[in-house]
This record gives structure tokens, sequence and C-alpha cells, in this order.
């Protein structure tokens, strides 16, 4: 998995900064947001494109660039995001587990077109989109264009995701 060569070099920045400023932003949303620390894995070692008992929140992105941002939770994950983000306990994933991950989603996707864009008039962001499910498989997770970076807290882990291309 690596960064697309047109994105590299538009944006001049390597791989290992984005998943830098990636792995930044996240730290600091769940530090603010969720009230959570993480260790980052990064690099990922193996491609992972089915997803079992998982929830994942997405938001693209649009314009100079296109792509997707995502975060991929378990379950339980999810729900223990939610329930610190909310101050109350939540135990099922609903309206409430898809609009925590939708928004941190957003966040994220603001911190990478903050990085890509100027001014952020020629990089728009779309509405996130949460998916959630027994079993589930992302084909865009297992193309070479896409920068993932796996997080650990507490033993559970989750992945954060960027695939970006440079348009014409």
């Amino acid at each position: 998995m690596t960064l697309d060569t047109g994105v590299a070099e538009a944006t001049r920045l390597t791989e290992e900064e984005i998943a830098g400023y990636i792995i930044g932003a996240t730290k600091e949303v769940f530090g603010t947001m969720v009230m959570m620390e993480l260790e980052d894995q990064y690099p990922l070692r193996e491609p992972i494109t089915k997803f079992h008992c998982s929830v994942t929140g997405m938001v693209g992105l649009a314009g100079t660039y296109s792509g997707i941002l995502s975060i991929h939770c378990p379950r339980q994950f999810a729900l223990r995001i939610t329930s610190s983000m909310l101050g109350m306990e939540v135990e099922e994933v609903g309206e409430d587990v898809n609009d925590a991950l939708g928004e941190i989603s957003n966040m994220l996707g603001g911190y990478v077109k903050m990085i890509l864009s100027k001014g952020g008039l020629d990089l728009h962001l779309s509405v996130p989109t949460v998916i959630s499910g027994e079993e589930y498989t992302l084909n865009a997770m297992a193309d070479s264009d896409c920068v993932i970076i796996p997080f650990v807290n507490e033993g559970e882990r989750f992945l954060v995701g960027l695939k970006l291309k440079k348009e014409a």
C-alpha cells in the first residue's frame, strides 16, 4: 500500500509524511473528542479488505484530488467510542454510533483537506457515510494507492485509510 504517485508529486509529500499527518490528526481527534489515547502501528503489514462485525465511517474528497478517508472499527470498539463521546453507555449500533463515526471521519477528512488544499477552495468533503454489518468487503482498501494506518487502544485495533488520486 502506497500513496498514489500523482498525489505524491503534486503535494511534494511522501507516504510517510501523509501518514504522519493522519496519525497526528487521529490522535488529536481521539484525545480531545473521544478521550482516548491511541498507539499507531504504522505501517500496515498486510492489506485488509474483509470486515467482520464492524462499523466503517467514510467521507469522500472531490476537487483537485479525489478519494475517500475512512475509519474501520470492530463493533465493540465503535460502541466504546460512541459511549465515550456521548458520556453515556451505548449498547447497540444505531443512530448514535453512525453519528459518532460519521463525525470522526468528517473531522479527519477536514485535516486531510487542510494538508492538501490551499485555502480549502479546491477540495470538498462529502457528507459522511457509515456502514456496518456482520461481514462486508471494501475493495478500495486492497488497491495499492491506499495509505492505511492501524491504531490500538486498550488492545482493540482499528484502521484509518486514505485512498486518494490527483485529478487531471
